[in-house]
């Protein structure tokens, strides 16, 4: 696992701790592409190749879905531009059978791990809390209150071990997140029961506008695992490389008993926190360029060409499938949906309560009045 920050022992014996995140973020691509020193071992080739299409295509699905509530054919998104690289890295360090938390900022990585964008945008909408079936894809619906979710993760997982499947669970959370009760009580309850869980904190930066350093005075959000015995890590997480081989490393040590993992992954924010959001309001122009300079795909793309593993020609496949996927969506969304009102009503309870029933039948009351006039 590398070269880690070391504890004491009593006396001042030292052994290394197993909780505490590296003392800088992981890394294994320079921003221009190419290779830094490292303590983990880099992503096979096919590996970082299929990362970079779907950065690619989920760049463009994410630049559609933002015009798309522009044009008012969505009541809103929150885009993910610039954090391409955490959210198909976490897509793809997951098995098929693992089970993924996302927020309402986690398109890219619903799309990324074969969602339909269709029903991956349905929520954004309005027209159903979920537009995709979360059994079958086993990713649990995009949740936008912050960190509630990252307690299901923790008690899916640990129900998961105990019906004897090796399932791992992954929760994406934001660095506003981390300030959350429920986020502590999802840590602690993970860490008491050693569940297979993982949290991948997004620290984009700000919390809306409140920046990090208003947020929280440890030393990285990774450290706040430690106090709940949870093994931590930090990763560049504009470094596609580097997000998949820890994300990789800690999925596969949560499933084979090591417990949950807390992974903060630095990146930023390239966009406004939803359509609705003026960014310039609270950081500068010269802050967003810096990082712009950072940009994942073309550091990965650089380090691809760099190694004689992506050509121009598939440089203009990737665009060119990115803009098909783009094209797909909007033609799609062009179409007002087909909703059903009686539908409220499913999926609240597995068996209806009598107060939904009441509703129910009020409702319906009010549709066939509404079709005899």
């Amino acid at each position: 696992m590398g070269n880690k920050p070391t504890g004491t022992k009593a006396g001042n014996e030292t052994e290394p701790s197993p909780w505490l995140p590296s003392p800088v973020p992981v890394s294994l691509l320079s921003p221009d592409g190419g290779t830094v020193s490292r303590t983990y071992s880099e992503p096979p080739a096919e590996s970082l190749l299929t990362a970079y299409r779907k950065m690619v295509v989920g760049r463009r699905f994410d630049e559609q879905a933002t015009a798309l509530a522009r044009q008012g054919r969505l009541a809103v998104h929150p885009s993910s531009l610039g954090q391409e690289a955490c959210q198909v890295g976490a897509a793809l360090a997951l098995r098929a059978g693992d089970w993924l938390f996302p927020t309402y900022r986690d398109c890219v990585a619903l799309v990324s791990r074969g969602i339909d964008p269709v029903e991956a945008l349905t929520l954004l909408r309005g027209d159903a809390h979920c537009g995709y079936d979360p059994v079958r894809h086993r990713t649990a619906p995009q949740c936008t209150p912050l960190a509630t979710h990252a307690a299901h993760a923790a008690g899916l997982a640990h129900g998961e071990r105990l019906k004897g499947a090796d399932t791992v669970a992954l929760a994406l959370v934001g660095d506003g997140a981390t300030s959350e009760g429920d986020f502590h009580e999802a840590l602690n309850l993970a860490g008491v029961l050693k569940a297979p869980v993982v949290f991948l904190v997004q620290n984009n930066g700000y919390a809306i506008s409140v920046p990090l350093s208003e947020q929280c005075a440890a030393p990285s959000l990774a450290y706040k695992g430690v106090g709940y015995g949870i093994r931590s890590e930090q990763v560049d997480g504009n470094d596609a490389a580097a997000v998949l081989t820890v994300l990789t490393t800690a999925v596969e040590d949560a499933r084979a008993g090591g417990g949950p993992w807390l992974v903060e992954a630095h990146t930023y924010r390239m966009g406004p926190h939803t359509s609705a959001d003026d960014p310039s309001r609270y950081r500068t122009a010269a802050e967003a360029d810096g990082w712009r300079e950072r940009d994942p795909i073309a550091r990965l793309e650089s380090a691809l060409r760099a190694r004689g593993l992506l050509t121009d020609e598939e440089v203009k496949s990737a665009a060119a499938e990115a803009e098909a996927y783009a094209t797909d969506v909007r033609e799609r969304l062009g179409a007002g949906p087909e909703l059903d009102p009686a539908a409220l009503f499913d999926h609240v309870f597995s068996s209806p309560t009598p107060h939904i029933a009441d509703q129910q039948a009020i409702l319906q009351a009010e549709l066939t009045e509404s079709e005899e006039r």
